[in-house]
């Protein structure tokens, strides 16, 4: 079985993220998207928020050839891969700083996890620019979010800004 994780923080998910688990899902017989719970940072959203809107939006993206599995870890994710019996980390990469620091985590993942490659998939054209944070950062000023991120996602926004 080829088990992948595709690790992030998702807050919020982005519709950059959704292309990469689109593009990635041919390649394995099961994916994990694997929600990290930092307690350092302030998320938007509860790690178990983030895996929930995950699985409502899962089925409108064509994954049909790859089981899909959403959880939360903390830790490590060369450690949580190993758990996971992963045989890949799938990583998207936007941009050139992006690949500088995706190199040394990969290179890491490998020290810690030999067994464990790491996929680089670079981000569609479209969303090359697009990040959880840059998102936030529009939204919580008032821009525009539509169609960077999904419609459910960004409800979901404006229902904890309007709290």
């Amino acid at each position: 079985m080829r088990r992948a994780v595709f690790p992030g923080s998702f807050d919020p998910l982005t519709n950059g993220h959704l292309d990469i688990i689109k593009r990635s899902a041919p390649l394995f017989d099961e994916m994990i998207v694997a929600v990290l719970n930092n307690p350092d940072k302030s998320p938007m959203f509860t790690a178990e928020e983030r895996c929930g809107m995950i699985r409502e939006v899962l089925p409108s993206v064509d994954t049909s050839s790859c089981k899909m599995r959403v959880e939360s870890f903390s830790g490590l994710t060369a450690e949580f891969a190993r758990k996971s019996e992963a045989t890949a980390i799938v990583r998207g990469i936007r941009a050139v700083s992006d690949y500088e620091y995706e190199l040394r985590m990969a290179l890491m993942n490998r020290r810690l996890e030999p067994a464990i490659e790491t996929v680089f998939l670079m981000a569609g054209e479209e969303y090359s620019y697009v990040s959880s944070t840059l998102m936030k950062q529009v939204f919580e000023l008032g821009g525009r979010v539509n169609g960077l991120i999904p419609e459910l996602v960004e409800a979901k926004m404006r229902a904890k800004q309007n709290r």
